[in-house]
């Protein structure tokens, strides 16, 4: 493994933990960061498959004493199955759409004005979400219902968007639906867990042939960094929302977002032959 490709690997795989359960989008600043460090092709695609992974591990991790609870009370405890109810319900529509509709989006939007108009859209969403009146019926994620569930599931489709933010949409669909901040902001962690080990096994098993024994290395970096830092992102957010409003992400999202599109406007960077 050459040293620039290792150097590329970490760096992806920061950004990828940083970014994947934070509401500013890890597949925008991907593809962003991707093409600033000429990281591209079908190798990068398999890469990306391998660091999310480590993401999800990551929250499976942190959530672990939640999850053995529910498994375990699956056959005695009504609010495991309701809870795991809610869950499958949740997935369903980011899965349909996602198998019909993935590969025409990552043709026609996988690219960095895309990402940074949809970075500036929802952040100023997420700001009129954060000051408007907030009307709480679900304190805990034990608390939702079906309903709840379901709507929070169709938000989360506007992450197919890349940019968009599929933490972001979940957390701030909750928010507009009468979830508390903690209830929304954890119930888009163990949304995230079914959804996108289903789209790595989906990409996987298409992608196949793209991964090569060669490239073990190369994806160990990427997975082990994203693991840590999606580790450091998830505790931290979670104090983080403990005594703050999502207003600092809507912020960062406008910047950043305005920021590119100034590139491009301006011709400092050219990301008009950039695709996903």
């Amino acid at each position: 493994m050459e040293l620039w490709t290792a150097v590329q690997a970490l760096i992806l795989g920061v950004v990828e933990g940083l970014t994947e359960f934070l509401p500013i989008s890890s597949t925008g600043h991907q593809i962003i960061v991707a093409d600033l460090i000429n990281f591209g092709g079908e190798r990068a695609m398999a890469f990306n498959i391998i660091i999310q992974l480590g993401a999800i591990l990551a929250v499976v991790w942190e959530f672990r004493r939640k999850i053995v609870d529910v498994v375990g009370g699956l056959s005695t405890d009504p609010k495991a199955r309701r809870f795991t109810a809610n869950l499958i319900i949740g997935v369903l529509p980011a899965m349909v759409l996602g198998v019909l509709f993935a590969d025409l989006i990552h043709e026609y939007l996988f690219n960095p004005i895309t990402v940074a108009s949809a970075l500036v859209i929802g952040g100023f969403v997420m700001l009129w979400a954060e000051r408007r009146q907030h009307v709480v019926h679900a304190e805990t994620v034990d608390e939702m219902t079906w309903a709840d569930a379901l709507k929070v599931g169709f938000a989360q489709c506007l992450a197919m968007i890349p940019g968009t933010s599929r933490s972001g949409s979940t957390i701030i669909g909750g928010l507009l639906f009468g979830l508390s901040r903690k209830t929304a902001t954890e119930f888009s962690f163990f949304l995230a867990m079914p959804t996108m080990v289903a789209a790595s096994v989906y990409s996987g098993y298409k992608y196949h042939s793209l991964f090569l024994p060669s490239d073990f290395p190369v994806f160990a970096v990427g997975f082990i960094t994203s693991f840590i830092f999606a580790m450091i992102a998830v505790k931290g957010l979670l104090k983080f929302i403990a005594n703050h409003s999502y207003a600092l992400f809507a912020y960062y999202r406008i910047v950043f977002g305005l920021l590119i599109l100034a590139t491009w406007q301006f011709g400092w960077i050219d990301w008009s032959s950039v695709q996903g």
